[in-house]
């Protein structure tokens, strides 16, 4: 019998980016000694498509309403180095379409290595078209670029799709963690705490409205990773305000506890503090897993920051989202080198 979110989620466009089967969830046996928790890791960086990541689940949706609608050409914004842009190529070659990536200057005083490595190559190799544009911070503006690019394109008798950068529009990729969550509760419900990334808001609201919607009593803690908690805090109020209005939910019960924390985001996106690194290391040496500067590493030194102060009690059942981003590992060699 379908689940209420597969209820939910039936009636919109989907593309099978992820295949039938779950991720991976996989027991961390040696760090749950040494933190004094019982830790979990849902293994999102193994979904199948592209080098995987947290993005395949989302483009399920981004791309079911792109082929719904006959596009051609998927058009996104991203970092340089960001996991969305090169997952979204994937998953244009895997539903017959081109892709257009357009690569923000987001990160200052990076080498040559991390303007043509990681998954500025993958996306080469996946023939995807990269445009610039000069600035970090300005989603509008990007998103203006995506669309004076798609006017472009429609000039010449093709049919774009934008997925926006901005909030503001429906947020088709919180969907898919909406998924997660029933995966999730599926492989086992009596979680104490759920770590994740908290970025564009996508992945940390759908998880949280699905988990909420199953009525579960875990806790999500979304890690910032991007922007300060009060700045978080802002942009996920209004991701929850248009994912309710295309959920036709109540707003309150699809946010209903948002916990969000940025003890992990100094010195900002893209660049690693000493926590990040010593999560970076600790879960490389300790259990032979990769994470990655961007996101991950800045996800697991949160949670180790939460089981130090006791707000993760010890001895909790605690799951951490595994949202991918190895490719950019290479991206950050000079930066890693040091370790």
């Amino acid at each position: 019998m379908p689940s209420e979110i597969a209820k939910i989620l039936s009636r919109f466009p989907r593309a099978d980016l992820m295949g039938s089967q779950p991720t991976p969830l996989e027991r961390l046996n040696r760090l749950s000694d040494q933190l004094g928790i019982d830790l979990w890791l849902k293994r999102d960086d193994l979904s199948l498509l592209g080098f995987g990541g947290n993005k395949i689940r989302q483009l399920e949706f981004y791309l079911g309403d792109a082929v719904d609608k006959g596009a051609d050409t998927i058009l996104i914004t991203g970092a340089v180095q960001s996991n969305f842009v090169r997952s979204a190529a994937a998953a244009a070659a895997r539903c017959g379409m081109h892709a257009v990536l357009q690569l923000e200057e987001r990160v200052a005083d990076m080498d040559p290595l991390y303007h043509s490595s990681g998954n500025v190559l993958l996306a080469q190799i996946l023939g995807a078209e990269h445009i610039r544009y000069p600035v970090g911070e300005d989603e509008n503006g990007a998103d203006d670029g995506l669309h004076r690019k798609a006017d472009e394109l429609i000039a010449e008798g093709r049919k774009p799709y934008v997925i926006h950068l901005g909030v503001g529009h429906p947020p088709l990729g919180s969907l898919g963690y909406m998924a997660a969550a029933d995966e999730l509760i599926a492989e086992m419900a009596d979680w104490d705490d759920v770590v994740v990334a908290t970025g564009s808001g996508s992945t940390h609201t759908g998880l949280l409205a699905g988990l909420n919607i199953l009525r579960s009593s875990a806790t999500v803690h979304g890690i910032c990773v991007r922007r300060s908690a009060d700045l978080q805090r802002e942009r996920l109020a209004v991701v929850f305000e248009h994912l309710a209005k295309l959920l036709e939910r109540d707003e309150a019960e699809i946010a209903a506890g948002n916990t969000i924390s940025d003890a992990a985001l100094t010195p900002g996106y893209g660049k690693m503090g000493e926590h990040t690194r010593e999560a970076l290391t600790m879960m490389a040496r300790v259990e032979g897993i990769f994470l990655d500067p961007v996101y991950t590493a800045k996800v697991f030194a949160g949670l180790i920051a939460k089981v130090r102060s006791g707000e993760i009690k010890p001895g909790a059942k605690v799951v951490m989202f595994h949202t991918g981003g190895t490719p950019a590992l290479f991206g950050y060699q000079s930066t890693l080198a040091a370790l």
